[in-house]
């Protein structure tokens, strides 16, 4: 596969970039004719690319390629497989500096992040080229000497893949890698607000020597195509990350026989015990809440303190925020970025204006302007204090730069208020005693628990996922954990 992609007219002084979709080992450009801009969130001005405004018939086909290329995939020798998982990453290492511009510009993180991403996407095809090879079925004891009972892992087959665009090429990486080492054919939808990403993934996988129709690449809105990449019988299987409400639609829309991974929101609390290390609980409050400008599903929106060390924590925290250093992912020493989209700077401050009327508002979601400014999506980040579990910011996920600091009386009241949510994706606790910790783990309602480290990051070698209505709690991403999602087992009774 070429560097570059078609490329059309795009304005008075250059040309811009058209991808197209990839399916059955093709550049396909949608029937439709039209195509959908990629914009740069931290500079509008800024076209990074157009993309396919794809119909039901061009994800129909995807399907239909990914179909066909099943049965030859299946039989593919798992060797030449992990071979392949470990050529993409060698690309995408080559190319890190390359794509982590384009991730910076298409949703706004900085380089330094989204350089981290690639590098762990492609540590990500590593992992599962070692582990998918490893995993077996089981021999059962039995007592007939004459027979011998044995399981065999199989791949399910078609499997769609939908992903957002705040990690937009480690999340497809940490879907695709699993589903291609154990046997399955694949079609990506990646989100339209990031969809180069995810484009560049599947192209390091394509040149790496994919067979055509192994994995397909199409774009567009979900209410197009969406139905077409989950409905269908023939899709054995969907992994999605998004909205909560989204993920229910998907759900409710399918077949019961249809295997489904759902990550989805988060409200995630960081308790701060009257013993914790104030300064690392701020710099915790920032990472979880602000690096990614709270585009996190595992972002800190809510921090539970015990009223013993609010006033100083939130005097540490309010000082902390107002030295940040707020511009494009682009610059260096910014400490955060632009919102990604112009859909989440209006949700943003629309929270923001509620919180308002709730709460005390103690700094910051004020929409930027100025040089520099004037062509992003750039709010600074913003504190809330004297917030109550009943308030509209405390029980809502806002995706962005927002922070609700809950005073709490006891541990107990502290986990009681962390559980008091529909969620349970990731929860965090800052403290320095050995049997809070302890409890803590046990107590939270929350697939991920975090002691002393902040609510966001997962290891690619360790198991991630939600509870509650964060998840369907079916299986888990990320880890050996991750590949159990695309094989199903046999029983075999052999007998002489």
């Amino acid at each position: 596969m070429t560097e570059t992609a078609a490329r059309i007219s795009g304005g008075d002084t250059a040309e811009i970039e058209e991808f197209p979709n990839l399916i059955g080992g093709e550049r396909v450009r949608s029937v439709s004719g039209r195509s959908f801009a990629n914009l740069n969130p931290a500079d509008t001005a800024d076209l990074v690319g157009r993309f396919q405004a794809s119909t039901a018939a061009e994800a129909q086909a995807a399907v239909d390629a990914a179909s066909a290329a099943f049965p030859a995939w299946k039989k593919t020798p798992i060797s030449k497989r992990a071979g392949i998982l470990n050529r993409a990453a060698d690309q995408l290492e080559a190319r890190a500096d390359h794509i982590a511009r384009e991730v910076t510009r298409e949703m706004g993180k900085s380089l330094g992040l989204a350089r981290d991403e690639v590098l762990r996407s492609a540590q990500t095809l590593r992992f599962y080229a070692v582990e998918g090879q490893s995993l077996t079925g089981e021999v059962f004891p039995n007592d007939d000497g004459d027979m011998t009972v044995y399981t065999l892992r199989e791949p399910l087959g078609v499997v769609s893949v939908i992903t957002p665009w705040n990690f937009p090429i480690s999340i497809p990486a940490r879907k695709i890698a699993p589903a291609l080492i154990t046997g399955n054919t694949v079609v990506l939808k990646p989100s339209s607000d990031a969809p180069l990403s995810g484009y560049r993934l599947a192209e390091a996988l394509i040149t790496a020597g994919l067979p055509k129709g192994v994995l397909n690449f199409v774009t567009g809105k979900a209410g197009e195509i969406g139905a077409a990449i989950t409905e269908p019988p023939v899709i054995r299987a969907i992994s999605f990350t998004g909205s909560t409400a989204a993920g229910e639609h998907i759900c409710r829309s399918v077949g019961f026989t249809t295997r489904m991974q759902m990550e989805l929101g988060g409200k995630n609390p960081l308790i701060v015990m009257h013993d914790a290390d104030l300064d690392q609980a701020v710099d915790l409050t920032i990472k979880g809440g602000f690096s990614l400008a709270g585009q996190a599903c595992t972002g800190t929106s809510r921090v539970l303190v015990m009223k013993q060390v609010r006033a100083e924590f939130t005097a540490r925290l309010l000082a902390k925020v107002k030295a940040m250093k707020i511009g494009s992912g682009l610059a260096g020493g910014m400490d955060m970025g632009p919102l990604a989209t112009a859909k989440q700077l209006e949700t943003v401050l629309r929270y923001v204006a509620i919180g308002k009327t709730e709460a005390t508002h103690l700094y910051g979601g004020d929409r930027l302007a100025g040089p520099g400014y004037d062509g992003g999506y750039y709010v600074s980040p913003a504190i809330f204090t004297d917030v109550t579990q009943d308030m509209t910011i405390a029980r809502e996920e806002i995706f962005g730069p927002v922070i609700a600091i809950i005073e709490v009386d006891s541990y107990a009241d502290a986990i009681a208020k962390a559980n008091a949510t529909e969620y349970g994706l990731s929860a965090a606790i800052v403290t320095r005693n050995p049997r809070v910790m302890h409890d803590f783990a046990n107590d939270i309602q929350s697939g991920t628990v975090k002691i002393n480290r902040t609510t966001t990051g997962n290891l690619i070698n360790a198991p991630f996922g939600g509870l509650k209505r964060s998840s369907t709690s079916t299986f888990r991403e990320s880890g050996r954990t991750g590949l159990e999602f695309y094989t199903q087992i046999k029983t075999v009774y052999r007998g002489t």
